[in-house]
């Protein structure tokens, strides 16, 4: 039962998916990660399903990709995206680490964060497309979208927090455990993709996630929610130009 209740928290964490309350303590969110690839495999199947519909209506592959990236971001609340901007507006706007995360933590959106965000979409709007004429795109929903969350717990464990409060500092106290068996559960969502791609995918996922936890380190000393998410949609544009390469 407590390991339902760490899913659903996962859930309410990385989705707008109503799935009721928790019912007695409520898990930390560190306690809750192992399960994120899971969520993931989820909003991966949303994704796959309206490409798959925009396929049957006769639209073109990119076309189709953006039907799958917008119900994304309606399913998840486009929290990742919302991060990727927020990062890069702080990042490329920041004299210094406290102005960087003082601009992280506004909401409007600048320049640089527009930039950030339109480059991210549309390189996986063509990435979909691209990998579409693999046939492999339905398995590579599912895969990308479970590695990409897969990698965030172990950042969790190994970047220290970069403040003293939000979702970064709310993910202290995270042990390895969890983090591994979230790893174990993105590799695993990977292997259907056969063992060269779906490898080339993980060390993909990994590089460009890893990328933006190494320009955290520098830039804030550290992570917070809109690094994690940031590693999440670099991760996956990284995944879908491997499976390009790949399949």
């Amino acid at each position: 039962m407590r390991r339902v209740e760490e899913l659903r928290l996962a859930f309410l964490l990385l989705t707008r998916v109503p799935v009721g309350q928790i019912r007695g303590d409520v898990p930390t969110m560190a306690a809750s990660s192992w399960s994120w690839p899971i969520v993931g495999v989820f909003v991966g199947a949303i994704s796959a399903l309206a490409f798959l519909a925009g396929q049957r209506l006769g639209l073109p592959d990119t076309m189709s990709a953006i039907l799958a990236l917008a119900s994304s971001a309606l399913v998840t609340g486009a929290m990742h995206e919302d991060a990727l901007a927020d990062l890069a507006d702080g990042f490329g706007g920041g004299r210094d680490r406290a102005r960087k995360l003082e601009i992280m933590r506004d909401s409007r959106i600048g320049a640089y964060g527009v930039t950030a965000l339109c480059l991210a979409l549309l390189f996986r709007t063509f990435g979909i497309a691209a990998v579409a004429g693999s046939g492999a795109q339905g398995l590579a929903f599912l895969g990308l979208a479970a590695m990409t969350r897969a990698v965030q717990p172990a950042a969790m464990v190994l970047m220290p927090a970069a403040r003293a409060d939000g979702l970064g500092h709310a993910a202290r106290g995270a042990s390895l455990a969890p983090a591994t068996v979230a790893l174990a559960l993105g590799l695993c969502a990977l292997i259907p993709l056969g063992p060269v791609a779906g490898a080339g995918a993980a060390l993909a996922v990994a590089l460009g996630a890893g990328g933006v936890a190494l320009l955290a380190m520098r830039q804030i000393g550290g992570q917070t929610g809109d690094v994690l998410g940031a590693m999440q949609m670099l991760g996956e544009c990284a995944g879908w130009a491997a499976l390009i390469l790949l399949t």
